[in-house]
């Protein structure tokens, strides 16, 4: 920005003393308080004046030493002036502007990644420092700690502010110049802003948005495989991180480490991103730009949020859920010979990960170093992973989504938050065919005619645990019995002898003998 000179037609404001040859004082603008204001050029001043004002600069202080020929020549002025004297003006310029002037825009801080200008009828908000063209301050919104808000060319601001403004982006600090006629002109602004000032504003733009905006979303990543989109009612997990539109952050659920988790498309959220996070896939991350109407509003919210500002979130979906969600489960790859397949009451090894939607590894058989072994249906794992270990085959895998709600519910687990999708990576290892529940021992094939005397192997009329032992694992060996499924068949078959056992002599005798007989004959 170069220094600007006066020239002819221009109007100038300054204070002088203007004394005689000899140092009294005729005159002074300083002892009226007010400058003088002038036009240069058209006989308005002194013609030594005219001449002695030529090219200076605003702040330029000079001695202008004036002929009387060039002043009051041989009349003076009144008692004030006598006939020809010399007048001698010590003066400093505060202001110089033309009526031709317009707006002057000067960029100090450039924006790289500018999304969008200042257009008319689009609402501001910014800070500035308000100067004289001297640099004298008259106002400044840092002092008040508040941004200032209002909509372009609406005749809520100066003129020459309107002008300003426009083509600005968020995050741009840019001085605006601005001549009198397009600021307060004649009357000035109280005490602050002098009659026919010129102004300097450096103004930061601190945000932007249009009532007719809706949100934009943007710089999306989204998964390869998204089988499935999130719809109103569903409740999702997501990290975010909050900032305004120069980038200030005011929230993030990261520094909280936990998840925001809500039902979106419900009200239970700002409207902005209860729109945001509908058909978003699982592990979606994406920008949302949300104007306050979609927001906080006019008011805001506490301390945190100002009036009437436009919110930026950058959010990383974790999961998503409904209610009525069930086990999915896909599997991705099965021997071609596949005869038999868990069910309830099996016993099983099998081999998993499991892991949030994002990734993150919540426990693993790998960390035990063997497979982990169950029962099916007798709750003994959480009903989603029972539900996706039903119908395998050894050495079969899948991949096995659950939803909460049959995973470990609103209130998580040992290391799961609340209200997680779990991610089972799954192996059959090993499976052992259960029993009906309520029996320790079934036959596969008919019972014998005369079972006490083949359990009683040296036919000495009673039978000790150990012997009705060795003929419970004999059935099971030669596949005509099934043992309930244990770690501890001993324990089961233990079990089972004290259940004849009546008079717990250690022995059983035929008369204690007693057989089940239904679908299935045991013990």
């Amino acid at each position: 920005m170069e220094a600007r000179e006066v020239q002819t037609g221009d109007y100038v404001r300054y204070h002088y003393n203007g004394t005689f040859l000899d140092g009294k004082k005729f005159d002074s603008s300083y002892d009226r308080g007010v400058p003088f204001i002038g036009q240069v050029g058209f006989g308005r001043l002194l013609a030594g004046m005219d001449r002695g004002i030529q090219g200076m600069c605003v702040n330029e202080r000079r001695k202008v030493t004036v002929p009387p020929h060039l002043a009051y020549g041989n009349l003076g002025a009144g008692n004030v002036v006598p006939p020809d004297a010399v007048l001698v003006f010590d003066l400093v310029l505060l202001d110089i502007w033309n009526t031709e002037d317009k707006v002057q825009t000067f960029t100090l801080k450039k924006v790289k990644d500018c999304r969008r200008t200042v257009v008319a009828s689009d609402f501001v908000r910014y800070h500035y420092n308000g100067t004289l063209l001297n640099g004298t301050p008259f106002d400044s919104s840092y002092k008040r700690n508040r941004t200032y808000d209002a909509y372009v060319q609406q005749d809520e601001l100066i003129k020459g502010m309107d002008e300003g403004l426009l083509g600005m982006c968020v995050g741009e600090l840019r001085t605006i110049i601005i001549p009198p006629f397009l600021a307060y002109g004649e009357k000035g602004y109280g005490t602050d802003v002098p009659p026919q000032a010129s102004l300097v504003f450096s103004v930061l733009l601190v945000d932007l948005f249009n009532p007719k905006d809706d949100i934009t979303i943007d710089n999306q990543v989204v998964p390869e495989a998204c089988t499935r989109k999130s719809v109103v009612g569903d409740f999702v997990r997501y990290h975010y991180n909050g900032t305004f539109q120069d980038g200030t952050p005011f929230d993030s659920s990261y520094q909280r480490n936990r998840t925001y988790d809500t039902y979106i498309g419900m009200g239970y959220i700002i409207h902005g991103m209860d729109k945001a996070l509908q058909g978003v896939c699982m592990g979606e991350k994406r920008r949302v730009t949300v104007p306050p109407q979609m927001a906080y509003g006019e008011n805001g919210t506490g301390d945190i949020i100002p009036g009437s500002a436009v919110l930026i979130f950058h959010v990383h979906v974790i999961d998503f859920h409904n209610p009525s969600d069930k086990v999915d489960i896909n599997v991705t790859y099965k021997p071609e010979e596949c005869n038999l397949t868990t069910e309830d009451n099996d016993l099983i090894k099998y081999r998993y990960n499991c892991s949030l939607m994002d990734g993150t590894l919540l426990y693993s058989s790998e960390h035990y170093g063997k497979p982990q072994d169950t029962v099916l249906g007798v709750n003994r794992v959480i009903d989603g992973l029972d539900t996706g270990l039903q119908k395998m085959c050894v050495g079969e895998r899948r991949e096995v989504i659950i939803p909460p709600h049959l995973g470990h519910g609103e209130n998580g687990g040992s290391g799961v938050p609340g209200s997680a999708v779990l991610f089972f990576e799954l192996e059959l290892m090993d499976l052992q065919k259960g029993v009906p529940e309520g029996y320790n021992f079934i036959w596969l094939k008919d019972t014998p005619q005369e079972i006490f005397p083949a359990m009683d192997m040296n036919s000495d009329k009673e039978v000790p645990l150990e012997e009705f032992s060795t003929f419970i694992k004999l059935q099971v060996t030669e596949g005509k019995g099934r043992l309930r499924p244990s770690p501890d068949p001993d324990a089961i078959i233990k079990d089972m002898f004290a259940n004849q056992d009546k008079n717990a002599d250690g022995k059983i005798v035929v008369a204690e003998l007693q057989i089940k007989v239904d679908a299935h004959d045991e013990l």
